[in-house]
């Protein structure tokens, strides 16, 4: 066989062995990529995204698009070339698998956690919403979990209103653990509450719980690792963890199957807003946005940024609203014809709505990679 032939079969043999390795060798990393982007003045699955009843509603046009990023499966295992992919390309992002799954996480476990965090969101999306427009909204203290074999199991139960403890009214969740440590080991608790049938019968009903009876507790000591509603060893605790609930004066339901995570809140915020106000928020224009947002209005940041904005891009946004904590990351690669507006609150987002609906954008606080 000539010399050259044989440096090309050889070359050849090799070059397949390598693409072979690079297919059957798996590499520790996930892949993100651009995900659907939903319009949440608009339907989903057929059916209104935002429904409100018991309250005036007004139509809406434009978009005030959310958007989400697609994720390969905890159990999915990249190979060499897919990873080298995907670093080449423009609309993905490769990261090491921890990041989406740490501690070995499972995709169920995943899946639980976003869904529980998805729910939560879009409570704190109401709450936001109305407290904009002042529209008041009832808090109240709650039993959020009750830890098994605890001597509160069986006495108090998840969704109970705790009005107070030892006649102590409670207006925020730290109250109960605060009050039931001024206690000692093996002394007695009394917390007055709501059952949550009753609580959640009077929630349907767009009213706060009232009433309460008496529920007495055993406290006991604390675990070393500080379990319990209050840290520390030696602390006493009774076993449970509060929360809040809210009650709204009117019903509003956030219908949108196969989404979890956080990130959508700003977006479901300003969507209520927009149906209980009249006029049109956007002006017509293509918003597209993201963030968390808590009760008090607060915007924070999100993962994935990159991918969101080509997603909005591609589905035909013209703005996007930006969390002040990720400007930096999304305006060193910004699609082109996609405005970024960075947003720390509630009221920046409605401000800069109000800016983009009359055509004022010269004024738009903007993102920069500095």
């Amino acid at each position: 066989m000539p010399r050259r032939t044989a440096t090309m079969l050889a070359s050849t043999l090799v070059l397949i062995a390598l693409l072979c390795a690079g297919v059957l060798i798996k590499v520790p990393y996930a892949e993100m990529s651009p995900g659907p982007t939903v319009n949440t003045l608009g339907d989903a699955r057929g059916e209104p995204v935002l429904q409100i009843s018991g309250r005036k509603t007004y139509p809406a046009s434009g978009h005030l698009n959310m958007t989400t990023v697609r994720v390969t499966g905890a159990e999915y295992r990249m190979n060499i070339v897919e990873a080298v992919y995907g670093w080449l390309a423009h609309d993905s992002v490769v990261v090491p698998h921890d990041t989406l799954y740490p501690d070995g996480k499972t995709e169920e476990q995943s899946t639980q956690e976003n869904a529980e965090e998805f729910s939560q969101s879009q409570e704190s999306a109401k709450v936001a919403a109305l407290k904009q427009l002042d529209i008041p909204v009832a808090t109240q203290v709650v039993v959020s979990t009750v830890v098994k074999g605890s001597p509160s199991e069986g006495k108090l139960h998840a969704g109970d209103v705790i009005k107070a403890v030892d006649g102590t009214a409670v207006e925020e969740p730290d109250d109960v653990a605060k009050l039931v440590t001024e206690h000692r080991p093996g002394e007695n608790v009394t917390f007055t509450i709501v059952p949550a049938k009753e609580a959640a019968a009077a929630e349907k009903a767009g009213r706060a719980p009232e009433g309460g009876e008496k529920i007495t507790v055993k406290t006991v000591k604390a675990p070393a690792q500080g379990e319990g509603e209050a840290g520390g060893e030696g602390r006493a605790i009774v076993g449970i963890r509060a929360g809040t609930d809210h009650t709204f004066p009117f019903e509003i339901d956030i219908k949108l199957a196969d989404v979890g995570g956080p990130s959508a809140g700003l977006m479901f915020s300003l969507g209520i807003i927009d149906k209980l106000t009249p006029g049109d928020l956007t002006g017509g224009t293509f918003v597209a946005g993201t963030g968390t947002i808590d009760d008090a209005g607060e915007v924070g940041p999100i993962g994935g940024i990159t991918m969101k904005l080509v997603a909005a891009r591609e589905a035909g946004a013209r703005y996007f609203l930006t969390p002040d904590d990720n400007c930096a990351s999304a305006a060193a690669d910004t699609p082109d014809g996609l405005t970024l507006v960075r947003v720390k609150t509630i009221e920046d987002a409605t401000e800069s709505m109000e800016l983009i609906r009359t055509g004022k954008t010269a004024g738009l606080p903007s993102c920069s990679t500095g």
